[in-house]
């Protein structure tokens, strides 16, 4: 009884191409094939990813060394101190770091913006919702 089912377990795991040793699938996907470029790929790519995007007007410096991306330079949107880190790890940074800086101006406007957003809620928290 035991040798017809070890027979029925070979067979089966033979015929589905499963193997014990298998390799592990690797992600799809630019960023895990370019996650081993040379540093000099990895900061074409990285600029070529800024090129294409809206944070071009900035025009931020790149410096790649042992697969880190250094970035620096100065915006007056404050998103795209964020794009700029996110477009650099899909192009297949290791790690990011970002000395981007943000203006007085933009922070201000975000802050202004935030008061402004605060006291929209709070009117809408103070109405009465129903009338009974």
């Amino acid at each position: 009884m035991l040798i017809p089912l070890l027979w029925l377990l070979a067979c089966l795991t033979a015929s589905s191409g499963w193997s014990a040793n298998a390799p592990t699938a690797q992600p799809k996907g630019k960023a895990s094939a370019a996650a081993n470029l040379p540093d000099a790929a990895l900061e074409k790519e990285i600029r070529a990813r800024f090129a294409r995007s809206k944070i071009s007007a900035d025009n931020f410096r790149v410096r790649v060394q042992g697969g880190v991306a250094y970035l620096e330079g100065q915006t007056n949107v404050i998103q795209r101190k964020g794009t700029a880190t996110r477009l650099a790890k899909l192009a297949g940074a290791k790690a990011v770091v970002n000395h981007i800086q943000i203006s007085e101006q933009a922070r201000a406007q975000a802050a202004a913006n935030l008061a402004k957003g605060r006291r929209r809620a709070q009117v809408v928290r103070g109405e009465a919702r129903s009338q009974r």
